[in-house]
């Protein structure tokens, strides 16, 4: 079954930072504190392209990452979103 993340729009918070690295990225959130290793320049690709899509799923296919690897995604953006790199568009107003 599908995680139902992938169904939901999603966009980078408004407090975090990118710095693109050779490894990918490194997230800053200047709300929390946190520093995050973004490792794959893939997954920098598709936090970056959250904003620009109805929904997580199809932001991972502009990424041209494989539909059969969208679950793994989805569980590393789920780590991201729990401490507040990325948030459900709905929240941005908050």
């Amino acid at each position: 079954m599908p995680d139902r993340m992938l169904e939901e729009p999603w966009t980078l918070s408004p407090s975090v930072a990118l710095r693109p690295e050779p490894f990918g990225a490194l997230a800053y959130h200047f709300g929390n504190r946190k520093l995050t290793f973004l490792k794959r320049p893939e997954l920098v690709e598709v936090v970056r392209l959250l904003e620009h899509h109805p929904r997580l799923g199809s932001a991972l296919d502009a990424a041209g990452i494989p539909p059969e690897q969208h679950d793994a995604y989805a569980a590393a953006l789920r780590a991201l979103a729990e401490t507040d790199m990325i948030r459900p568009r709905h929240q941005e107003a908050v």
